[in-house]
């Protein structure tokens, strides 16, 4: 399989190499160069450009019959690549935070949504994946679970690191409270899982810890704590609660 990135960013960066590591024939074509001609002589075009200009880029490459044209956004559906008589997605279910880690979290056991030419789905073989049917209709909702697993995650987990830090105690203190948490969803389902005040309908916890938090951490304590609350039926404990309390 001849491989083609189109963008090296973090994204087709840690592609390019995670598929040189399994020894797949990999060239780039940097965005500053006319992509007219991208798609010839290859078996897969992957355009690793911000979601915004897939469209674009994809209408001024020349098609080419046997060459499939892929792209990684996880939101995007595949006539975002316009006349292209061969399309894919290929969106890896991983955070990205750079290119080198993120080449190591795309080999073995990563999970891909994929659409469109089955060729993809022997990329992801290819790098030891998982590959994950996401069709279009479906890929707007999916690309929003994505984020919020990883996006708000990482707000929570900020949030308990500037609380733990006002009172000098690192975040890896709770490290080990984050790991049965995500231990224990994996066991019974993250509804199942919720525990805590919240999820006791425990409202005089809840205002103990509104009155501890800064001003500025109440909103966003208050937000999660009422949705875990939701989660065991107690959302009515919490009626009334000012995110400000006197």
């Amino acid at each position: 399989m001849r491989v083609r990135i189109l963008g090296l960013g973090r994204a087709g960066g840690a592609l390019a190499d995670a598929l040189a590591t399994r020894g797949v024939p990999v060239d780039t074509w940097p965005r500053s160069r006319s992509p007219e001609a991208a798609a010839a002589d290859i078996d897969l075009l992957v355009l690793a450009v911000p979601d915004d200009v897939i469209a674009p880029v994809a209408a001024s490459v020349e098609p080419e019959a046997h060459t499939v044209v892929a792209h990684l956004a996880g939101s995007r559906p595949l006539d975002a690549l316009g006349g292209h008589p061969r399309t894919a997605s290929l969106h890896p279910l991983a955070s990205l935070p750079d290119r080198a880690r993120g080449a190591e979290r795309l080999l073995d056991h990563c999970t891909f949504a994929v659409a469109g030419d089955s060729l993809v789905e022997e990329v992801v073989e290819i790098l030891g994946g998982r590959v994950l049917p996401v069709p279009d209709a479906n890929r707007v909702a999916y690309h929003t679970a994505a984020s919020v697993a990883a996006n708000h995650l990482v707000a929570v987990l900020a949030q308990v690191e500037r609380i733990a830090g006002s009172i000098d105690l690192p975040l890896d203190a709770f490290r080990g409270l984050i790991d049965g948490v995500l231990s224990n969803v994996d066991e019974v389902g993250a509804t199942a899982a919720i525990s805590g005040p919240a999820a006791r309908g425990d409202r005089g916890t809840i205002e103990a810890h509104l009155s501890a938090l800064d001003p500025d951490e109440r909103r966003f304590y208050l937000a999660c704590a009422r949705a875990a609350a939701t989660l065991n039926g107690h959302q009515s404990a919490l009626e009334g609660l000012d995110f400000d309390p006197r």
